[in-house]
């Protein structure tokens, strides 16, 4: 997938700016696709050149004026064919996973404070997220809001990322977990 497809996809619900769609990016897919805002915005620019997206100006009088952009026909058309190419298999890189295979042949305490750090990050980002989907369902309950709600997709991803967040987060509780318990097992007694 190239970021071109997570921007489209995102401009699919509305009008944003260059701001804006760095925001929708945090938010809801930052769970499965990371950009800078930099990225977005020369992303922004190869898509309207190539007539994928459409760009407006928006005049304002007390802030500088800025560019609203939305998916046209082409962007749609480009979306719904890479859409239909198959799915490349998803798969880990992650640096703190490689420390904690290391872990028995290295000094266990930056390890353990990185695990501490990512169960802190993945703790926050559960909030943001379970407050998302709250949001998204609005009055329905999940099973409702499932069959019958608008933007189904916006909630799958967010759900997936919400669940990542959690098996993310129990994960480095139980390494954090083992690899201080080996530690004082490991300790000579005095």
């Amino acid at each position: 997938m190239a970021l071109r497809h997570a921007v489209l996809a995102a401009l699919l619900d509305g009008e944003y700016s260059g701001y804006q769609l760095a925001k929708v990016f945090d938010i809801g897919v930052a769970n499965f696709w990371h950009a800078l805002p930099q990225q977005l915005y020369l992303e922004l620019a190869k898509l309207e050149k190539e007539g994928m997206v459409a760009g407006r100006q928006v005049i304002q009088e007390t802030r500088p004026n800025k560019r609203l952009f939305k998916v046209t026909a082409e962007g749609l058309a480009e979306l719904t064919r890479w859409a239909a190419s198959a799915a490349k298999p998803s798969f880990i890189r992650d640096d703190l996973m490689v420390k904690v295979q290391a872990a028995d042949r290295i000094p266990a305490g930056p390890v353990l404070e990185q695990l501490d750090e990512r169960v802190r990050v993945a703790d926050a980002k559960i909030e943001v997220l379970a407050k998302l989907l709250a949001r998204l369902r609005g009055e329905l309950d999940e099973d409702a809001f499932l069959r019958e709600g608008e933007h189904v997709g916006p909630y799958l991803t967010c759900l997936r990322g919400l669940r990542f967040e959690r098996e993310h987060r129990d994960w480095c509780v139980l390494a954090a977990s083992v690899l201080r318990a080996r530690e004082v097992a490991c300790t000579p007694a005095t």
